[in-house]
C-alpha cells in the first residue's frame, strides 16, 4: 500500500438521517477515523461532524472500503446501536469481485482470525489463538477470470472478509495487503458494503439502508 494518503473530495452522500440516525455512503481511499498523524486526520467522521456537530461513531469501515456506515446523532442511539453491533443483531451484506471462478454457487468460510503483529494491520488466519470469524458467500455472476459474490460476515473481526477470500483462493481484486500481481492490478479495493440492517434506537423499528455499488 502507498504510504501518501490522498482521500477523495467527494461530497458527503447522505442515505439516510433523523434525530438519532445517520447513514452515509463512505467513499473508498477515506479513512473511517483519524489516523495518527497530521496528514491523517481527514476522515469520515471528521466530514460529518461538520454537518452534524453530534454524530457519534458506532462502527467503521477499512479506508479502501466503500458503503454503507451508521453513525449516532445521540449518546441513547450510539449505546442502542453498538449493543445491537456487539451481539450479532445487525445484518451486513458486501459486494465484492474476486479473483478466479468460485466452484460451487454459496459457501461458507470459518476460519479463526488474529493480528499478525509483525505485519500489523494485516490479519491472519490463526487455528490455535484465533478469534471466531464466520463468512457466508453467495455467487451473483461470473466472468472470464474473476468472480462477482456477496458477502454476509456473521461476525465482525478487522478484515475478516479481505483475509476470508485470500484464505480460499480468491483475494478481493485490487487488495493492496492480500492480492498480488494481476489480482492487485486494480484501481481501488472491490469492496463495498451495500445493506445495513438494523433496529432503529428510537422504537426498535426494523430498517434496511443501501448504497448502490459503484464497481
Amino acid at each position: 500500500m502507498s504510504d501518501a494518503y490522498n482521500p477523495p473530495g467527494d461530497p458527503l452522500v447522505l442515505l439516510h438521517d433523523d434525530h438519532e440516525v445517520l447513514l452515509v455512503d463512505k467513499p473508498s481511499g477515506l479513512l473511517s477515523v483519524p489516523g495518527k498523524g497530521a496528514h491523517l486526520q481527514d476522515c469520515l467522521i471528521m466530514r460529518v461532524q461538520a454537518v452534524f456537530p453530534t454524530a457519534l461513531l458506532v462502527h467503521r469501515l477499512d479506508r479502501d472500503t466503500s458503503g454503507v456506515m451508521i453513525f449516532a446523532l445521540t449518546p441513547h442511539a450510539q449505546r442502542h446501536l453498538g449493543l445491537q453491533f456487539e451481539k450479532r443483531q445487525t445484518k451486513k451484506t458486501y459486494v465484492a469481485r474476486v479473483w478466479g471462478c468460485l466452484e460451487e454457487e454459496t459457501g461458507t468460510v470459518d476460519l479463526p482470525l488474529i493480528v499478525d503483529w509483525p505485519n500489523r494491520p494485516k490479519q491472519m488466519v490463526d487455528h490455535e489463538n484465533g478469534k471466531q470469524a464466520v463468512t457466508d458467500w453467495r455467487v451473483i455472476r461470473y466472468s472470464a477470470e474473476e468472480t462477482r459474490v456477496r458477502l454476509m460476515p456473521k461476525t465482525g473481526r478487522s478484515h475478516q472478509l479481505r483475509v476470508h477470500m485470500q484464505a480460499i483462493g480468491h483475494p478481493i481484486l485490487g487488495d493492496p495487503f492480500y492480492s498480488e500481481g494481476a489480482a492487485r492490478d486494480h484501481p481501488r479495493l472491490m469492496l463495498h458494503s451495500e445493506t445495513l440492517q438494523f433496529r432503529h434506537p428510537d422504537g426498535g423499528k426494523g430498517m434496511r439502508i443501501t448504497a448502490k455499488c459503484p464497481f
